[in-house]
Formats: C-alpha cells, structure tokens, sequence
C-alpha cells in the first residue's frame, strides 16, 4: 500500500490550495408583518422612498431566496417586504424560515398591531372585505387574525401600535428608526415622549415616568404651549429635581448605551411619560436629545400626543 507524503511548508500557502472564505454579508432585509388594517402597506411605501426595495406578499417559500438575492446583489442594499396572514396557515413556518435568512442576511422584523376598535373603523372607513372572508364579522375575523399571527409577533424585534398614528404619524415614526445618517453610526436613538392617559407606547424599549416633576398645565400661561416652548422648558428647568433626573438618566443610558452597540442593536427608544404628554415629557425628551447627541450618539425625538 502506497504511503501518502505529507509536506510541511512553514509559513507558506500552496498556490494550488483553495482559499476559504467566510460569506461576504452585505445589505439589510426588514420584514413588514401585523395585522390586516394596521398600515402595512403605508409603511411599507415609506420604507420605499428611504430607498428599500420593496416587495409586498412575497409567498413565505420564496423569502430565503429573496434574501440570498439581496446579499449577493451589488445594485440591492436594503430591502423590505411584507408577509402576513394572506399567507394562509403556512404562516406557522414563518420563525423557522426568519432563522434561516438571519444567518445569511441582517434581518429585523417589524409588527404593526391597533386596538380592535380601530381596526374595525378603518375596515368600515375602506369597505373592503377582511382578509380571512367575508363569512364572519370583521371584529371576529380580527381576533382569529392576532391569534393566527401570535408566533411572528413573538419574534418581532419592533411591535408597533398604529391606533393613533394617521398615514404620515407612520411615515414620520419609520423615517426615525430606519433613516441613513451621514455618520453611519451603528445605533439610531429615538427620544420619544408620551402620555400615560394615553397608554404606554409599545415600541418602546425603555420608558421613564416624569409625572414627578411640577407640572405645567396647572399654570394658566403654559397651558395651550408644549415643552419645545422656552418659557415652559425654563419653568420644568428651574427645578433641582429635574436637573438631578437629567444627569442620572443621562448617566445610566451612556452606561447602557456601548453595550447595546456591542450586543449589536441597531435602534434604542427611549420613551418618557407624563400624565398628557403635551409639557414636561416633551421638555425631557428633546433635552435628552441634545445630551446624547453631545455625547456622540445618533438621536432623534418624536412627540407621540404633543399637539399638533
């Protein structure tokens, strides 16, 4: 039996040998999912014009080779597309495929949801049919929907409720978490502001409660301005209380701040909540903007139930 001759080569590479590489990965895919009546279609028109290349009902079999095609594509940098329950009971395979396509491509998944009441005006307001038929009622239809669509929110990395947003709330709250900035940085902060009477924002990923600070409504002068308005920012300032906020919250998110980065998010909202969100969370979240933006950070604000 003929011996095989192993040759050692120290620091040299065979020219016969073929390299290994690891994939190049390149590009970014966003998942637009939720329920029907929820904006999807909106959202993802929005996702357009910030340059995605959109796809709306791609069959669920077709998306790990759509997601394939966005990484090797030169001309494709992000794309969006959506799936939701006009995929049938096929959907249940939904989580097994999102794994396979994250290995391949960034990926996020973004849930849209409204309250039940909503739901049914904007199906009466549109006259057009649920998705699931016509022989139930559109409010039944909708809680077969959320049960039916309950595996792909369990894997959503963003859950949006579009109850009170109108077409360009949507658009507006989309161009702040999937907008290029010319930094490039890796984590976009959004620094919202709300108000509890109207419930606590769901995409919200940390929320902080600034009900303690003197409130401006009960001043005469402050009632009908917001916190952007100088004389109401001064009155919330003047405070001991608000400045010792301010500086542990500041503290605390600069702290959290390089972890996220390094456990590879990609968006932060930071939510705060006073009783009618029209004063002092106005004031706190575009102080906060201007803190981390000193500190470096890509941050943007949104005003949830301020006043038009």
């Amino acid at each position: 039996m003929a011996s095989k001759r192993v040759t050692k080569r120290s620091g040299k590479v065979d020219a016969k040998a073929k390299a290994v590489r690891a994939p190049e990965y390149r590009g970014e895919l966003v998942v637009l999912t939720g329920l029907s009546g929820s904006g999807k279609l909106s959202a993802l028109k929005a996702f357009e014009d910030l340059g995605y290349y959109s796809v709306d009902n791609l069959p669920l079999e077709l998306v790990p080779r759509f997601a394939d095609l966005v990484r090797q594509s030169p001309e494709i940098e992000r794309a969006a597309l959506v799936v939701d329950v006009r995929e049938g009971m096929r959907l249940d395979k939904f989580p097994a495929i999102l794994k396979k396509v994250r290995k391949v491509l960034p990926t996020r998944v973004v849930f849209l949801e409204a309250s039940d009441d909503a739901l049914v005006r904007r199906f009466s307001e549109t006259r057009r049919p649920h998705p699931l038929g016509r022989s139930e009622t559109v409010a039944k239809s909708i809680r077969a929907e959320r049960k039916r669509l309950d595996p792909i929110r369990n894997v959503a990395d963003i859950v949006l409720d579009t109850t009170k947003f109108n077409v360009h709330d949507l658009r507006a709250h989309i161009n702040t978490q999937f907008e290029r900035d010319a930094s490039d940085q890796s984590l976009m902060i959004s620094s919202n502001s709300f108000g509890f009477k109207n419930g606590v924002p769901t995409e919200a990923d940390l929320v902080f409660d600034v009900r303690f600070l003197p409130n401006p409504h009960f001043v005469p002068e402050f009632r009908k301005l917001t916190g952007k308005d100088p004389k109401v920012a001064k009155y919330v300032r003047q405070f001991p209380q608000t400045k010792e906020f301010l500086d542990k919250t500041t503290d605390m998110l600069t702290f959290l701040l390089p972890h996220y980065i390094k456990e590879g998010k990609s968006y932060l909202t930071v939510a705060f909540g006073c009783t009618g969100g029209q004063h002092r969370s106005v004031f706190i979240a575009e102080e906060m903007k201007k803190r981390l933006a000193a500190a470096g950070y890509r941050v943007k604000t949104a005003h949830r139930d301020m006043p038009k």
